[in-house]
């Protein structure tokens, strides 16, 4: 790794952490379900969802994806969140919440992708031309 790629990567990743600390500090909750890492999991897709799009429409060099996909995106994003917020509404047998958990965080981040990605598709092929 170049030295200009891991100032991209460590930007991104530095940028991408203190946003998820900010959203996560204070909890969010949807009755039973803290949805902060929902958020956040949600925002990081979406935006990596346009930033494929872009990405591939402007033939970025791939060094923005050190930038915006692994460490923005992959900072941003919280699967270990997510996997300890689960595990521990399993260890306290919220066995609904968990499922609803999962189900959540998981077709609400894919959707995300697809909306984001739409939304690009959109906006550059159709829109801004």
């Amino acid at each position: 790794m170049k030295g200009i790629e891991f100032v991209l990567l460590a930007s991104g990743a530095m940028v991408g952490a203190f946003l998820r600390f900010e959203l996560a500090q204070s909890p969010i909750m949807f009755g039973p379900l803290p949805v902060n890492v929902l958020v956040i999991n949600i925002a990081g897709s979406f935006v990596l969802g346009v930033f494929s799009i872009i990405a591939a429409l402007w033939n970025l060099d791939s060094r923005y994806s050190l930038l915006v996909a692994i460490g923005f995106c992959g900072s941003l994003t919280t699967m270990s969140s997510f996997a300890l917020e689960t595990n521990n509404l399993l260890e306290n047998k919220e066995m609904v919440i968990a499922a609803l958990d999962i189900a959540t965080n998981i077709s609400l981040s894919i959707g995300a992708i697809i909306g984001g990605r739409s939304l690009a598709t959109l906006l550059l092929r159709g829109g801004l031309r």
